[in-house]
């Protein structure tokens, strides 16, 4: 088996265990696929095991690779991995992104409250003294709209459902039926009424050439003054420079974890403003986080090699709903 990944998400106890599964070949460190040493792993190769940024597999790796029959990665989305040809092929496809989503949920929820409570509002005005009592924010009685019931963005929802803040949850999705978001205790609504009536924007949709600036100009007009926006989905989903004008104005405050570009221009707005943080794309798997990963792909392959159905199997079909 092939491993495309870094110690530190399968230090040594991860690797033996995996190796009491199937025989491990040499891991496949970086580097193109097509290199005569890949393609003598490859030749052997059952299950893959992939990490970010591992090459696109090819039709012209997966000729190097005949016995190939499933890959599993230790990592987010397979979008920029897995082609067309693997599906062709019918290699079985799993991806660790619900080990890698419930660290972004707890970044989330966390802005969440940040945004509630006007964090950054406050803390540019600390030099001039304590804001009174009575001009705080707080997290109670808040509307907050999420745009997508992605993996994400469902235990986003669930997340604020159970704090007692009794606030109210607006859903934007378009994939998601009447029925169902009452099942999830939320309302359903297009996107300009979600960003007219809430004070809270999160975004959780996947990025695809029909959400690019997804939330633009116009609808960022239409959230109240004092809202803020939240991002560690896509930075392509929401429009920078109009965001950038909002902030810069002081009508909304933004939580970036991702942005358009990425990273932005040193000089820009948006790093500047003292009512927006932008932080480097770390909601995801970080450090001590990144062994789930590991430990999730090493279950994925005691799984496959059991003959069990996969936690986090894909499907073709799926792929363009998800990020």
């Amino acid at each position: 088996m092939g491993v495309e990944i870094a110690d530190r998400v399968f230090p040594q106890e991860l690797r033996e265990r995996l190796a009491r599964s199937v025989e491990l070949a040499p891991p496949l460190l970086s580097g193109p696929l097509t290199t005569p040493e890949a393609r003598a792993v490859l030749a052997g190769t059952d299950v893959l095991v992939t990490g970010w940024e591992c090459p696109p597999l090819t039709r012209e790796v997966l000729a190097g690779a005949p016995r190939l029959r499933a890959v599993v990665h230790a990592a987010g989305s397979v979008k920029p991995m897995v082609t067309e040809a693997v599906w062709e092929r019918g290699i079985v496809v799993s991806s660790a992104a619900d080990a890698n989503a419930d660290p972004v949920v707890a970044f989330t929820l966390a802005a969440v409250t940040f945004a509630s409570k006007g964090a950054l509002a406050t803390a540019a005005a600390y030099a001039s003294g304590w804001p009174s009592f009575t001009a705080r924010a707080g997290a109670d009685a808040r509307t907050i709209g999420v745009i997508g019931a992605s993996r994400i963005g469902r235990r986003v929802i669930a997340g604020l459902l159970a704090a007692d803040t009794g606030c109210r949850v607006l859903l934007t999705d378009p994939y998601v039926r009447p029925e169902e978001a009452a099942g999830l205790g939320v309302e359903l609504v297009d996107l300009a009424e979600l960003c007219a009536r809430s004070s809270i924007v999160t975004v959780h949709a996947p990025q695809l050439p029909e959400t690019r600036g997804l939330l633009s100009a116009d609808l960022l007009e239409l959230i109240p003054d004092g809202g803020a926006v939240i991002n560690t989905a896509r930075g392509s989903l929401v429009d920078t420079e109009a965001l950038a004008r909002e902030c810069g104005a002081g009508r909304l405050d933004a939580f970036l974890d991702v942005t358009d570009p990425e990273p932005l221009p040193p000089d820009h707005a948006l790093l500047h403003l003292p009512n927006v943080l932008v932080t480097p794309h770390i909601a995801g798997a970080q450090g001590s986080e990144v062994r789930r990963l590991g430990e999730f792909a090493v279950a994925e392959v005691e799984r496959f090699v059991a003959g069990k159905e996969l936690r986090g199997r894909l499907r073709r079909e799926e792929l363009d709903r998800l990020a």
